[in-house]
């Protein structure tokens, strides 16, 4: 609750709230790796990169809110990183169609993602 992100946008994913919850169907099976996002990129502060590293994993496939925050700052690192990225469209959302197409065009055309 006393993150900076909370200055610009409501309180949201606090651990212990339904905002933190995982969807049913995308529980983690046993043996699955969990990995706490800690800001807008899933990559900062996390050892998500040494993870998959380890793990030799050369393609990362996103999903999640917001578009164009969380999922193109993860996207964008992860090309940083030199992994392969495919973003699926119908999983993913922005506040709008118009932003979402915005951010579909930036993936495609700067980070030659993948979109499925």
């Amino acid at each position: 609750p006393d993150d900076k992100e909370f200055e610009y946008w409501p309180p949201h994913a606090v651990s212990g709230t339904w905002g933190s919850e995982v969807v049913e169907e995308l529980s983690p099976l046993p043996g699955d790796y969990i990995i706490p996002k800690r800001r807008y990129s899933a990559f900062f502060g996390t050892d998500l990169d040494n993870l998959l590293r380890e793990l030799e994993v050369r393609k990362v496939y996103l999903t999640g809110v917001l578009t164009n925050i969380c999922v193109y700052a993860t996207a964008l690192d992860a090309s940083m990183r030199n992994y392969s990225v495919s973003v699926f469209e119908d999983a993913v959302a922005s506040l709008s169609e118009e932003t979402d197409l915005f951010i579909f065009k930036q993936l495609d055309e700067v980070l030659k993602a993948e979109l499925l």
